[in-house]
């Protein structure tokens, strides 16, 4: 069972970037695998301290594990982004400013093909739409491989070349002070090999990319809430040429109803029910997100009544939880305008409850 992040990085739930960045350093150093050869817990210790990381200096990630743990961040796409050790040390570089410091636990082996950038689509829905699940057409804009070259960038025959910048290891020598660190080739970016200009291919001109539109189609699962992200795997950027996709992140917006509002899984609307129902009782129709519904009102029911309908709110995303309630607020309708005859009822009904004037002093003897 995954441990608690916080506990993972011995901070308080209430810390700040800058606690969470120096926690995560020291631990990262700590546990960094070329200071740990051959030690599997420290190599583990290393990757969760990073994930971590990655969860808790994300405003949206940390909301959603505040909130619904573990489980709440699976159950939105968000699955660790790290498998091994390896896949750590570029975070780690962007999170310290400088490369490998230990010089490179794989030997100065080039990085190989580089994984396809993510991309975000923001994506709004109605109310009964995030509330029900739905579908969604959208178009993307984003890279594919070029027709002509299959993304190689190439000519046909041509090959690419050893850098001769790093040698082919994709990874030079730097010094900053007393440390010597290991960073990406320049001339290469870090894949060892280069294509001279002569051998480009004209169409990309050796890019090994196209700009694309492309239709997809959205399962909006029910229950979902403005921030929330939707995760399409496979649908972001083009990578190099053996390396995956990026993904396509969707960030759900809800519009706000006329009508419900709601607060995590709970729904809640305001009902005008006429003076006389309130006094005497009866049953009305009620709005739910599933329809309309009855609700008995009982004799006598004071104006802002609140009446719940167990289990008639929203679903929890993906099914974890119970259902929500559904509240709703009864309130004395008043009209604009009445007829010559309801308005002398309704003197009479105030001369008889003695309701037209107070006499003086009324509010002080009330309060004593």
């Amino acid at each position: 069972m995954a441990r608690d992040y916080y506990e993972v990085l011995g901070v308080g739930r209430d810390a700040d970037a800058p606690t969470i960045k120096k926690a995560y350093r020291k631990l990262a150093l700590k546990y960094h695998p070329d200071r740990n050869p051959d030690d599997a817990e420290a190599e583990e210790r290393f990757k969760e301290a990073s994930e971590a990381y990655e969860v808790l200096t994300n405003d949206e990630k940390r909301q959603i594990y505040d909130r619904y743990g573990h489980d709440g961040l699976k159950g939105q796409g968000y699955e660790p982004n790290f498998t091994d050790a390896s896949d750590i040390f570029s975070a780690f570089a962007d999170i310290f400013g400088f490369g490998d410091v230990f010089g490179g636990r794989r030997g100065g082996r080039s990085r190989g093909p580089r994984r396809g950038a993510d991309l975000e689509y923001p994506l709004r829905v109605d109310f009964l739409e995030a509330a029900h699940g739905c579908q969604k057409e959208i178009e993307v804009a984003r890279h594919a491989h070029c027709d002509i070259c299959e993304g190689s960038g190439l000519k046909a025959g041509a090959e690419r070349r050893t850098c001769s910048t790093c040698g082919g290891h994709g990874q030079v020598m730097q010094q900053q002070g007393f440390l010597q660190i290991r960073i990406s080739c320049p001339a290469c970016g870090g894949t060892g090999q280069v294509v001279e200009p002569t051998d480009r291919c004209e169409t990309c001109n050796g890019t090994g990319r196209k700009r694309s539109t492309e239709k997809l189609t959205v399962t909006v699962p029910a229950g979902v809430d403005t921030g929330m992200q939707l995760r399409l795997v496979g649908k972001g950027e083009v990578g190099d040429p053996g390396a995956p996709p990026g993904n396509l992140f969707v960030t759900i917006q809800v519009r706000q109803h006329e009508v419900f509002r709601r607060d995590g899984a709970h729904t809640y609307v305001s009902i005008p029910v006429p003076y006389p129902v309130m006094v005497l009782g009866g049953e009305i129709s009620v709005p739910t997100i599933d329809g309309e519904e009855s609700l008995n009102i009982p004799r006598g029911t004071d104006s802002g009544k609140v009446f719940t309908m167990a289990r008639r709110g929203i679903q929890r995303v993906n099914g974890r939880g119970p259902r929500g309630d559904h509240h709703i607020q009864v309130v004395v309708s008043v009209p604009k305008k009445v007829s010559d005859e309801e308005e002398e009822l309704l003197r009479r009904l105030a001369e008889l409850q003695d309701t037209t004037t107070q006499e003086k002093g009324f509010w002080r003897k009330l309060f004593g």
